[in-house]
């Protein structure tokens, strides 16, 4: 086919299109979604699309009668009606590259802005305040604790690494057996949900979105967590009921928590969560490095050359 069309449905700043255009392939036209622009619109003449966080439900999906693949930037593919797009013949794949290194560096960043105060100490300062003794009764050092991990797939294994060069001991929570075989060769322990909770002074979040995990951090989870533990999804939002942990980290019943991702997204001006001292916060920009942009962006655009070449996808999403 001559110069296929491949939709990048984001809307993004100049500066990140470049980058997305630097590592496009030859022989394909790259057409980026104004912001303004509807989906259905945008795909209209596609015969790929490029998707991040973009719902495609399914009439959105029908507006695309040339497409050959909807390819994901990252591994959640919750948004698209993956159902529908079968129905038309449409594979929907995803993008393991470029996500672990990121994710897994940015749950360390926010357990240590947690443990040590980071945001006070910043803004204590900037106010011309010099709190010294001060923030020392509610700083901690993840050496000797423990940091629990609620799913132990590619990006947990990446944290639990990173955990023990810190001197912290490792737990986690993990169901599939090669999983399980992977804790124990690096000197994890495995748990239950339940025990994993009442031990580790860190949980973080590792397991997909599904009807089983959606609010898996809620009133009764979070009742069995220690008092001064620290709670970190990097994952999905709606794994964590947002008002159980906004009730939780009012009380003292959690000591704190480090969030990339909420159950609504951006997150509402007015939301409880952005009036809590306790809480530090970042939009959804774990996997948001440049260094993860090149690699998937790579990794996109040769599963869509495949494609283009008659060869199936690379991990596509079956139902």
């Amino acid at each position: 086919m001559p110069n296929p069309r491949i939709v990048y449905l984001e809307p993004v700043p100049a500066e990140v299109e470049a980058i997305i255009r630097s590592r496009m392939p030859s022989g394909f036209a790259l057409y980026v979604r104004d912001r303004e622009e509807a989906v259905e619109a945008a795909i209209a003449e596609a015969e790929f699309v490029v998707v991040a966080t973009t719902p495609l439900p399914s009439h959105a999906i029908a507006a695309g009668k040339r497409l050959l693949l909807i390819q994901h930037q990252g591994v959640g593919y919750e948004k698209t009606d993956v159902a529908a797009a079968a129905k038309m013949g449409v594979p929907v794949a995803v993008c393991p590259a470029g996500t672990t290194i990121g994710v897994a560096e940015h749950v360390l960043l926010l357990v240590l802005a947690v443990f040590k105060s980071l945001l006070l100490a910043d803004a204590s300062l900037r106010r011309g305040e010099w709190l010294q003794w001060e923030l020392r009764p509610g700083s901690y050092e993840l050496a000797g604790k423990k940091m629990g991990l609620v799913g132990f797939g590619r990006i947990g294994e990446a944290v639990a690494r990173r955990a023990q060069v810190f001197e912290a001991s490792v737990l986690a929570c993990e169901k599939e057996p090669s999983r399980q075989l992977a804790v124990r060769a690096m000197g994890g322990q495995l748990l239950s949900i339940e025990d994993l909770l009442a031990e580790a002074d860190v949980v973080s979040l590792h397991v997909p979105l599904t009807p089983e995990t959606r609010h898996i951090i809620n009133a009764h989870t979070l009742s069995a967590m220690l008092p001064t533990a620290v709670l970190i999804n990097t994952a999905r939002g709606p794994l964590v009921d947002e008002a159980a942990l906004v009730t939780a980290l009012r009380s003292g019943q959690l000591a704190g928590a480090g969030l990339d991702v909420f159950e609504h997204e951006p997150l509402p001006a007015d939301h409880p969560l952005l009036q809590l001292p306790n809480v530090v916060l970042t939009p959804h920009i774990s996997a948001g490095t440049k260094d993860a942009l090149i690699a998937k962006m790579d990794a996109c655009f040769a599963n869509i050359g495949r494609v283009a070449g008659g060869d199936p996808p690379l991990n596509p999403v079956t139902l």
